[in-house]
């Protein structure tokens, strides 16, 4: 079972963990190996400074690049090789999967489990294909409602999961929303009054390269696969959208090495582009973002700090989810405009979608709260519990939109999308 980050920072006396590999260099030139789980190993790899990915089987895994290997074997550590064991090949199939990524969905999984539930539910469930990625993986939607051949004068919801690779968890709770609507529908009454007057859209893989990545190279990598032409690779997909795009350097960044990255331009990600398109398709009255970790429920402005038209309406909502959410598990997800609760973004989904089309749009950032209580690893046991109490939350989310929450002035509903706001200041 994968351990949660917060086992592997006890057992090396609290080292911090790198994010990324050194500049202009791809973690793909490095290599995974791993030691025998012991105190006197660990401390003598932790004065190293190495990366760890995670622990498993009595065995700790770490990202060395060659230099790095040099240094443990003058240190006398005994280690194994694990890369062409964990390789993946592009072209995914079931003989190219390993269980490294245990409980937790890679693109081939996804795409094999998403079919399956068409297959078995035909008259609820259409799975869609939006585009491709760069490295040529499909991103899937999952359309949830009765007749769902039909595209009906309903209301719609929008489930988005991983733009952020690492965030592992962010791919379970929309995919397990879809099955949950899909398993109960013949006998919740409550699910079946949502499935019947709505129709629920779910793309639980945003960025399938970059998770890809992430499961068989450089655990912490977050931006899609993207070559950059000056050494450097990806994009941040959250960066990316189009409203307020490059607003300035705080919310994101225009160094390609960059976690923050915002890409060339707008849109300029076939995955960003992919999930542009089915939105501007269709009439959507809400919208969550999934990622990890915070605990916390975000709202529009992202990109600035000023409350957005329509606050007091959104914080509602926001607190709505929140309850609901406390009442499962007793976890505390904490709520607020994103600019002001937690950091400057732009260029952001929820932002588009609101700035844009007027849809209430949130970011929920998924259990953990801090970095310390596991930060981006997810026990594979607490798949369940976070993705049960996000149930009420999100049936809450749908419900309101059946029932005609009031969008932004300047909504798509209202046939006159805003103006884009003026450029910020640029800081290089």
């Amino acid at each position: 079972m994968m351990k949660k980050i917060a086992s592997i920072l006890v057992i090396v006396l609290g080292i911090a963990l790198a994010t990324n590999p050194a500049p202009g260099q791809d973690p793909a030139d490095s290599e995974i190996l791993s030691v025998a789980k012991s105190d006197l190993t660990i401390e003598r790899v932790r004065t190293m400074g190495l990366d760890l990915l995670m622990e498993r089987g009595g065995r700790v895994y770490i990202v060395a690049s060659p230099a790095d290997l040099q240094n443990i074997g003058a240190a006398g550590i005994p280690y194994r090789l694990e890369t062409d064991r964990l390789a993946p090949t592009i072209a995914a199939g079931p003989e190219a999967q390993g269980d490294i990524n245990g409980a937790f969905h890679s693109y081939y999984e996804v795409e094999t489990e998403l079919k399956a539930l068409e297959s078995s539910y035909p008259a609820l469930a259409k799975v869609m294909d939006l585009g491709q990625s760069l490295e040529k993986r499909h991103i899937y939607a999952l359309k949830v409602s009765a007749n769902v051949q039909l595209d009906e004068d309903e209301a719609r919801v929008l489930i988005l999961g991983c733009h952020h690779a690492r965030e592992w968890i962010s791919v379970e709770v929309p995919f397990l929303m879809g099955k949950y609507l899909l398993e109960h529908y013949s006998t919740d009454a409550g699910v079946k009054g949502l499935v019947d007057k709505s129709e629920i859209w779910i793309v639980p893989l945003v960025n399938p390269d970059g998770l890809e990545y992430s499961i068989h190279y450089w655990r912490y990598w977050r931006k899609n696969r993207r070559a950059n032409g000056d050494n450097s690779w990806g994009v941040d997909l959250n960066r990316n959208y189009g409203y307020a795009w490059g607003w300035d350097a705080l919310g994101s960044s225009p160094n390609p090495t960059s976690d923050v990255y915002r890409g060339a331009a707008p849109f300029s990600e076939p995955e960003v582009q992919a999930v542009r398109d089915l939105v501007a398709t269709r009439r959507f009255q809400g919208l969550v973002s999934y990622h990890s970790y915070s605990q916390v429920i975000l709202y529009p402005w992202g990109y600035i700090s000023t409350p957005a038209p329509n606050d007091s309406d959104l914080q509602a909502l926001a607190a709505g989810m929140a309850d609901r959410i406390q009442k499962v598990n007793g976890r505390v997800y904490d709520f607020g405009q994103a600019g002001a609760a937690l950091y400057l973004t732009n260029g952001d989904t929820t932002d588009w979608a609101y700035g844009t089309y007027g849809i209430p749009a949130y970011t929920i950032e998924l259990p953990p709260l801090e970095y310390l209580d596991g930060g981006f690893f997810n026990a594979e046991s607490d798949i369940d519990s976070i993705f049960r109490e996000n149930v009420p939350a999100m049936t809450y989310l749908i419900d309101q939109g059946i029932k005609g929450f009031v969008p932004a002035a300047g909504s798509q509903s209202q046939g006159r999308p805003p103006k884009p706001p003026p450029k910020g200041p640029i800081k290089n």
